[in-house]
């Protein structure tokens, strides 16, 4: 081993070469070297500092053998040092270690440093590992070429153990407890005093009305009204436009009448078994009409028959003796029946059922003018001072089936006004009924004056065409019982 290389006279020149076996050191001869122009000569012996300097090899080169004849003859200056080479023995404070080569790999392989010696042919190779930016802030160390520790040297380029600190779990006083948050999770029983109770809160709770208490089951009411069901021709048979005129201007002529005093008789003729007389109607009244008993009549008219209404006297309602403002009574039901004959005819029944206010044109159908109503057998309708269509009410009627219709006056609510409702009954038993005063189309309904009870009201049956009937007033012939009766 020669120890008179590069790096001994570089970092040790100082130093004399390493005794062997324990003997003195010797000074090593060496032959006459050719001195050069740029060298000065040597001195052989002396201190380093009066050695010529030398041209520092390449990394790449190997250091060329001595000849044998520049060495001393001495043998014992060959034996190498007692120990591992320095290489190999572990890294000791004694500065005559630092004469062992650095751990490592070869310059050629190491990073660039501060070496003023070192060739910069030595910074072409990439270093091992990754770039020093990414670990010399962490290992500032790792980056000595000269580090002796070749485990400490490998191990400052490989990162930590384990993620990385942004990634790992911090300590358990750090982390949120398990579970979802304590207003997401289920709470339990001894908790439970701590949430809000179910619902918007008290106060946007709007209170709510007990309506059921007020109004009444309204299942039990009557069908409501058709407001806007007029028709402006009846689906059956219609009168012409020049005889609605004449009866219009026939009313205009003869307006109702104030109620009248009834004498004895004719109260005697209000009591059962009412014994009503019927009118005939004048002139044209094609047909017969014939007292059959105690309050009860026969009609009957041809195919020619024309348009007429037949009067009964005295008046069922009388203002005088039956208001229920006037009289002790509170209300007051007036009503009859109609039985319709099975050989009057063919097609429909054209008979109507009704009342009118006196007096009351003959030659048109009860319920087409003023003061007057009535249901029509034809069409099912039912008129109200309605000279036009009528509004729906019932089926048409059938031949041998009995009808009736009836009228009850009360003392509205408050008192001081009479309440008028009607009801229609077919074979004994009520199938509809309506309060005058209900609300109605202003634009197609007139006005009901005459009917509510301030005027006197007498029953009104209307023909057209063939037809047999039997009117009867008798409350012991009726198929429906009215109250009151």
């Amino acid at each position: 081993m020669c120890f008179g290389s590069k790096e001994k006279n570089l970092y040790h020149d100082d130093e004399p070469p390493r005794p062997t076996n324990g003997q003195a050191p010797q000074q090593p001869t060496y032959a006459s070297v050719p001195p050069k122009s740029s060298v000065p000569p040597t001195v052989v012996g002396g201190p380093s500092y009066m050695q010529p300097p030398q041209k520092p090899r390449m990394p790449t080169e190997l250091p060329s053998p001595m000849a044998p004849a520049e060495l001393s003859a001495g043998g014992d200056d060959f034996a190498p040092p007692p120990g591992p080479p320095p290489s190999h023995r572990p890294p000791s404070n004694h500065h005559h270690d630092d004469m062992g080569p650095p751990a490592g790999p070869p310059p050629s392989h190491r990073t660039a440093n501060n070496n003023p010696f070192h060739n910069d042919v030595d910074s072409v190779g990439p270093p091992p590992g990754p770039p020093p930016s990414a670990s010399a802030s962490h290992h500032p160390q790792s980056l000595n070429p000269f580090r002796l520790n070749q485990n400490q040297s490998n191990d400052s380029f490989a990162p930590p153990p384990g993620p990385p600190p942004s990634h790992r779990q911090q300590d358990d006083y750090m982390q949120p407890p398990p579970g979802p948050p304590p207003s997401h999770h289920k709470q339990q029983d001894d908790d439970s005093y701590m949430q809000p109770p179910p619902g918007p809160p008290p106060a946007a709770k709007k209170p709510q009305h007990d309506w059921e208490s007020v109004v009444p089951d309204t299942a039990l009411f009557p069908p409501p009204p058709s407001f806007f069901s007029g028709f402006d021709r009846s689906p059956a048979t219609n009168a012409t436009e020049q005889e609605a005129e004449a009866g219009e201007a026939w009313c205009k002529q003869h307006p109702p009448t104030p109620p009248i005093h009834l004498d004895a008789a004719a109260l005697d003729t209000l009591r059962p078994p009412y014994n009503i007389r019927l009118m005939e109607p004048t002139p044209g009244f094609r047909g017969t009409l014939q007292w059959k008993a105690p309050g009860v009549w026969s009609g009957r008219t041809d195919a020619q028959a024309r348009d007429s209404c037949i009067i009964g006297y005295p008046p069922l309602y009388s203002v005088t003796n039956h208001s229920p403002l006037a009289s002790a009574s509170a209300s007051k039901t007036v009503y009859y029946e109609v039985s319709i004959g099975r050989d009057g005819g063919h097609g429909d029944v054209c008979l109507a059922l009704g009342y009118a206010a006196l007096p009351y044109p003959s030659f048109r159908m009860p319920g087409w003018h003023r003061g007057s109503l009535a249901v029509h057998g034809d069409d099912g309708h039912k008129y109200i001072n309605d000279r036009w269509g009528g509004k729906d009410f019932t089926v048409p009627f059938k031949r041998g089936e009995t009808y009736g219709i009836g009228m009850t006056f009360s003392v509205a609510a408050g008192g001081g006004r009479i309440e008028t409702n009607i009801f229609f009954t077919r074979q004994g038993r009520e199938t509809g009924r309506w309060n005058l005063h209900e609300e109605t189309d202003a634009e197609q309904d007139l006005p009901v004056t005459g009917l509510e009870g301030y005027h006197d009201l007498s029953c009104a049956i209307g023909t057209y065409t063939a037809t047999q009937f039997d009117v009867i007033f008798d409350p012991s012939r009726w198929l429906y019982k009215p109250a009151g009766y």
